[in-house]
C-alpha cells in the first residue's frame, strides 16, 4: 500500500475516533437503573395508614406558555417559534406556583422541566419552583430524560436538559431512575435523542410499608410505535412487581396516548400521532385509571381533556393525554382537571386525584 494512502487512512481513522469521542463527551449515558437525585430540605412528616392523599400531574412545557407554535406543535413539524421570552417564562412560573398553592396537592408529578437548556436561558426550573414552594414541599426527586452539552440540530444548536420531578409534602425514603426503551434511530442520532424514563420515589408509611410514586412522560406513537409498545410493557412489568410485593403505588404522568372514543373527535391532521386503539389498553385493562374509561369516553369527556395544542387551529383543550393509574388498594375519593384558569400556562392542564391509602401498612 502506498505510503500516502496509508497516511490518509490513518488520518481518517484518527478523525473518526476523535468524532466518536467528541459525540460521547457531549452526550449523556445513563445506566439502565440508577439512584435518582433526591433531597429533603427540612424534616418531612410520614404518611399515615388510611389517610387521604392528593396527587397532581402536570406537563409544564418548560414554562413556555401559550403564545408560541414550536416545531413539534404541528403535525408536519413546521412550527415557527424556537424559544419563549424571559417575560413569558417568568409569567408561567408565577402561574404554576399560584395553581399549586391553591390546589395544595400532597404530591406533584411534573414533566418537561428544563435544566441547563439554551432555549430557556439555562434555567434550573425545578430549583426555581422549589424556591417558591419550599414551605409546602420539603422533599423532591428528579430524573433527566434529555441531556446534552450540545445538539447539532439547527433548531437547537446548544445545550438541552429536560427532566421529570416529583415534589412531596411527605418524606421520600429513596428514588430511582429506570431507563425506558429508546427509539431505534441510527447510532449517532441516538446519542442526542431523548432517553425517556420512569422516576420512582418511595415514601415510607408509618408502621411499616411504603408508597411508590411513579412519574413518566412516554414517547408518542408517531415517533416509534414499537418503542412505545415496549415502554408500556416495561411500565406494566414494574406495576406487576409492585403488586406482587404488596406495595401501594400511584403512576401519574403524560402518556401521549388517547383513551377510547377520542380519536374520531380530532381533526384529520391531528390524528396521525395517535392510534385509534391505544397501547395504554394494557394498563387500563389491569389497573384503575383516572379519568376512567367511562369518564374519558362519555358525554362529559370534555371536562377530562388535559391537552390544549399550540396549533393555531385548536380553539381549546381537545384530548386527554395525562392520566393517573393507581393500585387497587387505594380508594379514589375525587378527581378533576383544572381547566378554566390554566389555559395560558402550558399546552397541558393539571390533573388532580385524591385517594385513601390502605388502612394497614
Amino acid at each position: 500500500m502506498p505510503r500516502v494512502l496509508r497516511f490518509a487512512l490513518l488520518s481518517l481513522s484518527v478523525l473518526a475516533v476523535g468524532l466518536i469521542a467528541l459525540i460521547y463527551a457531549l452526550t449523556w449515558h445513563p445506566a439502565a437503573r440508577e439512584p435518582a437525585p433526591l433531597a429533603c430540605q427540612a424534616e418531612a412528616p410520614q404518611l399515615q395508614p388510611g389517610q387521604a392523599l392528593k396527587v397532581m400531574t402536570w406537563n409544564l412545557q418548560y414554562l413556555a406558555g401559550k403564545r408560541y407554535v414550536f416545531r413539534d406543535d404541528l403535525p408536519d413539524g413546521e412550527g415557527r417559534d424556537e424559544r419563549p421570552t424571559a417575560d413569558d417564562l417568568a409569567y408561567s412560573l408565577d402561574e404554576v406556583v399560584r395553581v399549586i398553592r391553591e390546589e395544595q396537592p400532597d404530591i406533584v408529578n411534573l414533566q418537561e422541566l428544563h435544566d441547563g437548556a439554551r432555549a430557556t436561558d439555562y434555567q434550573d426550573q425545578l430549583a426555581l419552583l422549589q424556591e417558591r414552594l419550599a414551605d409546602l414541599y420539603p422533599c423532591a426527586s428528579q430524573a433527566f430524560y434529555w441531556k446534552a452539552a450540545f445538539v447539532p440540530d439547527p433548531q437547537v444548536l446548544g445545550s438541552v436538559g429536560l427532566k421529570l420531578a416529583t415534589l412531596s409534602r411527605f418524606g421520600i425514603q429513596s428514588a430511582e431512575r429506570l431507563q425506558l426503551p429508546q427509539g431505534a434511530s441510527d447510532p449517532v442520532s441516538r446519542q442526542f435523542d431523548k432517553k425517556r424514563a420512569l422516576l420512582v420515589s418511595y415514601l415510607p408509611i408509618r408502621g411499616g410499608g411504603r408508597l411508590a410514586v411513579i412519574n413518566t412522560h412516554l414517547d408518542t406513537l408517531a415517533d416509534a410505535p414499537e418503542i412505545l409498545r415496549r415502554q408500556v410493557a416495561m411500565t406494566h412489568g414494574l406495576l406487576d412487581q409492585l403488586q406482587r410485593e404488596n406495595l401501594p403505588w400511584v403512576l401519574a404522568g403524560d402518556f401521549s396516548q388517547l383513551p377510547p372514543g377520542q380519536y374520531d373527535g380530532l381533526a384529520q391532521h391531528q390524528r396521525q400521532r395517535f392510534a385509534r386503539d391505544s397501547e395504554l389498553k394494557a394498563l387500563w385493562d389491569r389497573f384503575p385509571m383516572i379519568p376512567s374509561l367511562e369518564e374519558a369516553s362519555g358525554d362529559q369527556r370534555a371536562q377530562w381533556f388535559t391537552h390544549f395544542p399550540n396549533d393555531p387551529r385548536a380553539k381549546g383543550p381537545d384530548r386527554t393525554l395525562d392520566y393517573v393509574f393507581h393500585s387497587p388498594s387505594l380508594t379514589r375519593i375525587e378527581a378533576k382537571v383544572r381547566q378554566g384558569d390554566t389555559l395560558r400556562i402550558s399546552d397541558h392542564l393539571p390533573l388532580t386525584a385524591r385517594f385513601f391509602l390502605p388502612s394497614t401498612p
